[in-house]
């Protein structure tokens, strides 16, 4: 008989979360002086979102949180990660906060804190109020001032209760996607903004970072969350290669460049030079953002395969991010992204666990000394409820057993990795893709907003309540 699996098991201290974003599940757009963000915008323009959906009831959470705040509570969660929503707090992105929209997330602080679960607060994910952007946007140094005196309001309101802080969430979809290919809000195509707006992301990291130290308790963790790329050459040939040292640079060095070590590859100004002169950076600047951090927050969903092209591309590429025909990659229209092989979630994208493990030990090498959260990693799958109700999800329990076993194997090769966050704790409206995509653990059934707990969050709240991998039942 062959030899019974060795259990999968995780330090006791291990944080077990799951994480969501406020444009994607509060709803209540217009309640108690919230103002349109871009996203409002956006997906009010017709076009730009599948069906035309948007965000201005999504999971109705700003009014059911104490319900969901209880949900994560029966399944076990340690953990959950959410974040602000800045026209909520301070609605045209300057001036006073609105303290209807601080008092919103104070409520749920408690209700978290009251059963036991940690929260980690995301200052920023993608949702800039629409007047910062009428005022030009990230590709705009101010706005780097603007969220600088954001996070120290919110610090100032919520560090006596949170202890974990995130200052951006995937900095690379707000520069690229956002102001590079269009796909995301607020839809501009210039790929020069585009540049110009990663620097200022970095830059408000950093202010942000300065303005958090001076408005909470020193106890507090200050992270960021980057959807590093994992980036693999298609070949070994040496055109493959350095097309892959080209898309890690846009892909990675340009945030964790500056954030971690200081400086911008001189191989991505180099490459990018015509496009841009980097004249916006001024003097002091890398010294600004390279504030030193408490903890990394990753983001992994699938590795990325690329090559060099013999010509220049044009129309839409298959990097995973959507279809447009403008590059969200400046400066590097000969390189040509190839499909991975394997399975593939409802996403389209390939299902590789070792994508994960190579992140981390990356980053354990790039960032010695600095722990590492896993701050989002999921799938999407076409899921539906069974005559019964149940919704049965094998495939996004296997999916989960293998990234999280990857986790484990890199902390047994010696990462510090503290926690995991689930995305998502439960369907929500997935940006351009409407609703059309369900990366949650609990179904949400739009028309009644009625929650049930799928296969997977029962599987992952035994994961989260023992500490261990139950085995996966493929039979399901």
């Amino acid at each position: 008989m062959p030899e019974p699996a060795t259990p999968v098991t995780f330090p006791p201290a291990f944080l077990w979360g799951a994480a969501t974003s406020a444009y994607q599940i509060e709803g209540a757009v217009r309640e108690d002086g919230r103002t349109p963000s871009i996203w409002d915008t956006f997906s009010h323009t017709p076009g730009r979102t599948a069906g035309g959906e948007n965000g201005d009831i999504a999971n109705d959470h700003y009014h059911l949180y104490r319900d969901d705040v209880a949900l994560m509570a029966e399944l076990g969660l340690t953990a959950y990660r959410f974040s602000v929503s800045w026209s909520r707090v301070q609605p045209t992105g300057r001036g006073p906060a609105v303290q209807r929209g601080l008092d919103f997330y104070r409520r749920l602080v408690d209700e978290l804190l009251s059963h036991n679960i940690k929260p980690a607060l995301t200052l920023y994910h993608w949702d800039l109020p629409q007047e910062l952007e009428d005022a030009g946007g990230w590709p705009e140094r101010d706005t780097a001032l603007r969220f600088a005196e954001y996070a120290q309001i919110v610090g100032e309101a919520l560090g006596d209760r949170v202890e974990q802080w995130i200052t951006l969430n995937e900095p690379w979809c707000s520069a690229f996607l956002g102001y590079g290919s269009g796909v995301h809000a607020p839809g501009r195509t210039d790929p020069e903004a585009s540049l110009r707006a990663a620097h200022h992301l970095n830059l408000a990291h950093g202010l942000g970072t300065s303005a958090l130290r001076t408005a909470m308790p020193a106890r507090n963790s200050i992270a960021v969350s980057l959807n590093s790329s994992v980036v693999r050459p298609r070949s070994q040939d040496p055109a493959d290669l350095v097309a892959v040292r080209r898309i890690d640079d846009l892909a990675n060095g340009v945030f964790h460049g500056p954030m971690l070590h200081g400086a911008y590859p001189e191989t991505l100004l180099a490459d990018t030079s015509s496009v841009t002169d980097w004249s916006y950076v001024l003097d002091g600047d890398l010294a600004l953002i390279n504030q030193p951090l408490d903890a990394l927050g990753l983001n992994y969903y699938t590795p990325s395969l690329v090559g060099a092209a013999e010509t220049a591309l044009s129309g839409p590429r298959a990097d995973g991010h959507g279809a447009s025909d403008h590059s969200p990659w400046p400066g590097a229209d000969d390189v040509m992204f190839h499909q991975t092989p394997g399975e593939r979630t409802e996403m389209g994208w390939a299902i590789d666990p070792t994508g994960l493990h190579e992140l981390i030990m990356r980053y354990t090498t790039e960032a010695p000394g600095l722990p590492i959260y896993i701050t989002e990693n999921g799938a999407a799958y076409d899921d539906k409820p069974d005559p019964d109700g149940r919704v049965h999800d094998p495939e996004r329990i296997a999916y989960l057993h293998g990234h999280l076993s990857a986790v484990r194997r890199a902390i047994t090769d010696g990462a510090d990795v503290r926690g995991y966050y689930l995305w998502s704790l439960m369907d929500n409206f997935e940006w351009a893709y409407g609703y059309g995509k369900r990366f949650g653990a609990v179904y949400v059934d739009y028309a009644t907003q009625a929650r049930t707990p799928k296969s997977s969050a029962l599987w992952y709240g035994e994961a989260a309540r023992t500490g261990a991998l139950s085995p996966v039942n493929t039979t399901e």
